[in-house]
């Protein structure tokens, strides 16, 4: 064997190398990814599910018209309408997710 040939055999190798450590990081990203995505979707239907349950106390007549639901109302639907910032991340886990997504834009829409 000619010195070329070790040097890109050497070259051969180091590069089937890095290019599986390359491999195996990404993969581990992604599933982070993956897994914070399905997290951060969890928790806007937290939020969807608390701003819903503030608007139905709220609408009842023996808290009607209460300043402090209002604000907390109020604060609830900035910090859902927040969430939403964060959709294209968790969008990513399920494509049915787009659907309840753009369900719920729509109606945010028409609330403000």
């Amino acid at each position: 064997m000619s010195r070329l040939e070790i040097i890109l055999s050497a070259m051969c190798v180091i590069s089937i190398l890095l290019n599986g450590i390359l491999f195996l990081y990404a993969r581990t990203v992604v599933s982070k990814l993956l897994k914070l995505a399905d997290e951060l979707y969890d928790l806007g239907n937290m939020i969807d599910n608390f701003t819903q349950h503030i608007e139905s106390v709220y609408e009842l007549e023996t808290f009607y018209g209460d300043d402090t639901l209002n604000s907390l109302m109020e604060h609830a639907r900035s910090f859902n309408s927040q969430m939403y910032t964060f959709e294209n991340i968790y969008t990513l886990v399920d494509d049915e997710n787009e659907e309840q997504i753009a369900e719920n834009d729509t109606e945010m829409d028409n609330e403000i």
